[in-house]
Order: C-alpha cells, then structure tokens, then sequence
C-alpha cells in the first residue's frame, strides 16, 4: 500500500510543500521508483508521469534525475526554512491569541479596582458628610450663638518657647471675646500636659489671663488628649452639661458632634483661619474625612478616656459666684 511512512511525517510535508495546489503525490516505499519523482496521479499526461518533478528548476527531458533546487532531500535548509516559517507563525499567532484574551481580562480587572475605589472614596466620605449634616444646626458665629455657662477650648500645639500657636491663640481670642461679651461664664481649656516638658494648659491659661479673664473663672483639664477625651471628661470628671466649643471651623463639625455623644448640650463657634494659615487649614480639611471616620466609631462605642480620673470641682467653683 501507497503513503507517506516510508519518508517520515517532516521530510513528506517538506516535499509536499513545493507542489502545485490540486497535486496529491502518492510516494511508495516498495515499488522501486525513485524517490524524488512523485507521479502526477490526476493527470496521466503529465510531465511528471515520465519522472519530471512539477516546479522543479528543469523541465528538460534530458534531465535523469528530475531534481531541481526546490526539491530538496529531507531534512535540506529549503525543507527546514518552511517548517521553520509555518512554526514561528503558528507560534506569533499563539500568543496573539492568548495577547487578545488577556487583554478583556485586564479591562475587567481594571473596572473592579475602579469601582473598589469609587466605593471606598463614598465610605470614606459619608461620615464627614453626616458630621456636617448632624451639627449644621449647632454651630454658630460670636454673635448668633446661645448663651451657655462654660466655653470649652480644645488644646492646639505650644511653641518650645511656651508661647500658643497661631491657631490655639486664635481659639483663646475667641473664648475670651464670648466671656466679655457675656456669653459665657467661665473657661474650661483642655490640653495635652502628658510629658513634663510640654504643657497646653498652663500656655492657655496664662493666655487668657493676660487677655483679661479672671484665673477664678478659668479652669484646667491637663489630660485632654484628643477631641474626644476633652469631651467626656468635661461632662464625667468636671460636670459640664452645657458648653460653647471653640475650635478652628474645619475641626468644629466633629468636635460638636462628640461633645454631644458625651452627654453635653454642645454649640460651636469657630475661628476661621484660611487667610492666615492657609496651608494648616487646607491640611485640617483634608484631615478630617478620615478623623470623621474614627469619631463615627467613637459616637458608636463611646470607650472611655485615656485618663478618667475622679470627679473635680473646678468649673462648679468657677461658676459658684454666678449662681449665688
């Protein structure tokens, strides 16, 4: 029987790969013919019934061996450079392929992480949201704000030289506008006094006596260490159920809100400082999309203080002669 095994799978597709479309050479290992000719089985006539090769270099019949420089035996470089062209294309076109399908893949992941964030810009945004929602009401300017008997200042940073900072200095100007104007009663200024060497209270307080409040009327919480920690001890450790915050306006959305989750019937006035510390006050905006999230958690879980302490009669003292 006729076929390709006596030549191999390669050196047959080699020879195979010279022919004129429509030619079917049908290469015999027992019948004795030569193995360059490949008889023309569709046309009888042919050229290549008398052993002439079709598309080899000579049509000549003087020709014995019918070879021309497109036949080459197995294994030659024409029969290698056509395996060779056919494999590296199939090869191009693989990872083609496998390009075009990576490519909807990486859309898709690039839309889920577009989305992720997206989601993430909304969570990260809807507590300050409800923040500024949830106090709009409370918060005031010097002049529209309701009486209250005690102004609560949040501490700020302290110069090495024990001089306030621009904006603490701001707040006290503030809180001692609201006591001139009889808007409060006393001051309670709330600071971090956790090492020896830094103390927000005292700065305060000698502030606002040289800005003329009497030191009777002023009182001290050296453990305020935070936003909230200055909120719950003023309602447990000094007994204040109602209280004029005073802050920087980016901070006093969430300071309202805390010092009302402690307990306290809390209004705000605030001092607004983006003329001269506009890079500070830009900064404090930005600082406060991620704080709202924290005082979301606190509003939630109202932990206590770093530092409770036992119950002190500092603001009832201060107010002691009003009452009289």
């Amino acid at each position: 029987m006729c076929g390709g095994a006596g030549w191999g799978t390669a050196g047959l597709r080699g020879r195979l790969a010279f022919r004129r479309p429509g030619i079917y050479p049908v290469p015999c290992r027992n019948s004795g013919a030569d193995p360059g000719v490949f008889p023309d089985v569709t046309n009888p006539d042919s050229a290549d019934s008398r052993g002439h090769v079709p598309g080899g270099g000579s049509d000549d019949p003087g020709d014995p061996s019918g070879a021309g420089g497109s036949d080459a035996p197995e294994g030659s470089g024409n029969t290698g450079g056509s395996r060779g062209s056919r494999g590296s294309g199939g090869s191009g076109g693989a990872h083609g392929s496998r390009r075009r399908r990576r490519r909807p893949r990486l859309r898709l992941r690039l839309r889920h992480l577009a989305l992720l964030a997206v989601f993430a810009m909304v969570a990260g945004c809807a507590p300050f949201l409800w923040v500024l929602s949830s106090t709009a009401d409370h918060r005031h300017t010097a002049e529209t704000v309701p009486e209250r008997p005690v102004a609560l200042v949040l501490g700020a940073g302290v110069r090495p030289d024990g001089r306030p900072s621009l904006l603490l200095a701001r707040r006290l100007d503030t809180a001692a506008g609201l006591y001139s104007a009889g808007k409060v009663d006393a001051v309670l200024v709330s600071g971090d006094n956790s090492v020896e060497h830094y103390n927000e209270t005292d700065t305060m307080i000698d502030y606002l006596v040289a800005a003329g409040i009497d030191r009777e009327r002023i009182v001290g919480d050296y453990a305020g260490f935070s936003t909230w920690d200055s909120c719950a001890r003023a309602n447990e450790v000094f007994g204040v159920e109602a209280a004029t915050v005073v802050t920087q306006d980016f901070h006093l959305p969430r300071a309202v809100r805390l010092c009302r989750a402690a307990g306290i019937d809390a209004v705000g006035v605030a001092d607004s400082s983006l003329r001269e510390r506009t890079f500070a006050t830009v900064y404090g905006w930005f600082r406060e999309v991620p704080a709202a999230v924290a005082a979301l958690g606190t509003v939630v879980l109202r932990p206590d203080p770093m530092f409770l302490g036992d119950y002190e009669t500092g603001v009832d003292d201060a107010l002691a002669p009003e009452r009289e």
